[in-house]
């Protein structure tokens, strides 16, 4: 088999490859760096790669396999990580100047999990810096571009991990969602990602941006890939306060059970105007899908939907301004030279480090928990939020999943939203509210546009009703080809 048939094939479909001995995990390793290096160039997924890690991992599978021990699923089938998430031995730079060249001294617990099941991690994937953007032009390393289009932007802020499977240079990767930084980069680039329940996977090792917002999750070119990785890095974890101490269920099987008399809600408010007709006409489409299922249509309504966009910057601006107040140049990253004092130290040292995205959200932040301003701003931003949850509350008495445009539109042109931070924020209409609830949110591929860019539906269910909400994408899936496409790049 060629490393190109090879590269196209799906993590599960490559495990059975190895399983059958068709293919060594070292041919599949080396095949994929094969493939980053003949398109990451014009791509810009990665910021680092850990070939030789990669590669030690896959020889220790091969070694099993040949021995004739049994192996996880996802043994030696290749994974990247998102900068932001540590890797004992990698940098992880979250993309910015203030880390580069960093080495953190332990791993993620995600990180340890995929290790614990012979995941072998090719490297580490470009971001938008400190997750902090909608499109991944806030990278301070290079810009990723979309591989269905490279004069388009691949979303963001997890938009090196979407662009590496869109574009076979891995089949999964993982990425971090604090308001839709996993499902609008895979609605923008054709693949699934799911952002699981708050606390379903450990934060532990993730570099935070917003603490009660960020949560890490899987990319994949098929549902099934994406709940074997959500198996795979789900748990209790005692490293991290927030964590579940829930069992994780099999979703790869529970997703195999038929729709017919599941109850599918749809967003009223996210189908008005605003909404491009292409996006409008695939989501009509899929809702037809979902009846021919044997699915239940209904519709339903978040009326505090129009507050989300402000709801969601207070707090998770508020939350960054005090997750970033540790990069300083004391302990760790970059360093100002030629400081007269302390305080100039911090000032330059920031100055140089952080890009103007980051520094935009840390003023706001720092704002919005300033003295006379905190109840006003971040008091009432919790309060509304929590009025947000309610409603969700409410809907899902009415409904099992719920429906909606990933975002309003495909994927626009690079530079044409840099000027205007207000519209670039809009964009994430569609998925902050999933944070702000906690619930899980997904996005799979439903169609493509005039141009032949990817559409996106994004599908929300309860808490801890990840299998649900994976059984309805895994049904849409079956019933359509839009996930066999991929990018000509």
């Amino acid at each position: 088999m060629s490393y190109k048939e090879l590269i196209k094939k799906t993590a599960i479909e490559q495990s059975r490859l190895l399983k059958n001995k068709e293919v060594s995990s070292v041919e599949l390793v080396n095949a994929h760096f094969e493939r980053i290096e003949e398109v990451d160039e014009k791509l810009g997924s990665f910021n680092s790669l850990t070939k030789e890690a990669a590669l030690k991992t896959a020889q220790e599978v091969d070694a099993k396999i040949k021995n004739g021990e049994q192996l996880p699923v996802l043994a030696g089938v290749p994974l990247a990580l998102k900068d932001n998430m540590n890797m004992v031995g990698s940098y992880t730079t979250a993309s910015s100047k203030i880390l580069a060249n960093f080495v953190y001294p332990y791993d993620a617990t995600v990180t340890a999990k995929l290790k614990e099941n012979l995941v072998p991690i090719v490297g580490k994937a470009n971001m938008d810096e400190f997750a902090m953007g909608s499109s991944n032009e806030n990278s301070a390393t290079k810009l990723v571009r979309n591989p269905w289009d490279l004069n388009k932007v691949p979303g963001g802020s997890s938009g090196g991990s979407a662009a590496a499977v869109a574009a076979c240079e891995v089949p999964v990767s993982l990425g971090s969602d604090t308001g839709g930084s996993i499902r609008l980069p895979a609605s923008f680039c054709g693949i699934v990602g799911v952002k699981p329940t708050y606390g379903r996977v450990s934060r532990y090792g993730l570099i935070a941006f917003a603490s009660s917002l960020d949560q890490i999750g899987p990319f994949s070119r098929c549902v099934e890939d994406s709940a074997l990785v959500l198996e795979a890095i789900s748990g209790y974890d005692s490293k991290d306060s927030t964590s579940l101490n829930i069992e994780v269920p099999k979703y790869s099987d529970l997703m195999k059970k038929d729709i017919k008399g599941l109850k599918v809600g749809v967003i009223t408010e996210l189908l008005a105007d605003g909404v491009s007709p292409d996006v409008k006409k695939a989501m009509e489409s899929a809702i037809q899908k979902y009846k021919d299922l044997g699915a239940e249509i209904v519709e339903v309504s978040l009326p505090l939907l129009k507050y989300s966009i402000a709801v969601y910057y207070i707090i998770a601006t508020a939350e960054a301004s005090s997750n970033l107040a540790r990069f300083d140049g004391v302990k760790y990253g970059h360093r100002a030279k030629d400081a007269k004092n302390l305080i100039d130290m911090y000032c330059q040292t920031r100055a140089e480090g952080f890009g103007d995205e980051v520094k935009r959200r840390i003023m706001l932040g720092t704002y919005a928990l300033s003295s006379g301003y905190y109840d006003a701003y971040y008091k009432k931003a919790q309060q509304v939020r929590r009025l947000i949850k309610n409603d969700f509350d409410k809907v899902f008495t009415q409904a099992d999943v719920i429906v909606c445009p990933t975002c309003p539109y495909t994927a626009f042109e690079i530079g044409s939203k840099v000027q205007d931070p207000l519209s670039m924020y809009l964009t994430d209409i569609g998925t902050i509210t999933a944070n702000l609830g906690g619930i899980p949110g997904m996005s799979i591929p439903c169609g493509f546009d005039s141009t032949g860019m990817p559409i996106g539906l994004e599908l929300l269910a309860p808490a801890l009703k990840e299998d649900v909400m994976l059984q309805a994408a895994y049904n849409f899936e079956q019933a359509t080809d839009y996930h066999k496409k991929i990018a000509s790049i």
